[in-house]
């Protein structure tokens, strides 16, 4: 494993805002280059568990660990498309059902690129990112998130 450090951090304490989506998308419009830009939004699903809804989920990580996913996981996206930027940020703490809690935005010269890179994205962060949530129900009891 490389121990190459991010340069900025990849989380944001509590969901994320539709201003800093929006904020992080026009900031591109002065990169010429760029023609295709593509964008996931993971939304907290109110999900019924045991006859209970999903009220929020908190989530936690091992950040230093999951920085360095991140990290990894960019780096191979870099390698495998033709990309001019990718960023990811992840919430934690706690998220409200139809809060934001992952962003993942990606850009490059061409459309197709950014369909096949955000998909490769998306998986590799569910399946390598140590990221845990806690499903609150709306009795306040818990269950850990299973990603699928």
């Amino acid at each position: 494993m490389t121990t190459n450090k991010p340069k900025k951090s990849c989380f944001k304490i509590g969901p994320i805002s539709a201003e800093f989506i929006g904020d992080s998308i026009s900031k591109h419009q002065s990169k010429t280059t760029i023609g295709a830009h593509n964008i996931f939004l993971g939304q907290v699903r109110a999900d019924v568990i045991d006859g209970e809804n999903v009220a929020a989920i908190e989530y936690s990580a091992y950040e230093d660990m999951a920085e360095q996913s991140f990290y990894e996981i960019r780096e191979a996206a870099f390698a495998k498309y033709d990309l001019s930027c990718l960023h990811i940020y992840h919430s934690l703490g706690l998220v409200k059902t139809g809060e934001i809690c992952l962003f993942v935005f990606v850009s490059a010269p061409r459309r197709k690129v950014v369909y096949e890179a955000l998909e490769f994205l998306v998986e590799e962060i569910k399946e390598k990112a140590p990221i845990f949530g806690k499903e609150i129900l709306e009795d306040e009891t818990y269950s850990w998130k299973k990603n699928t």
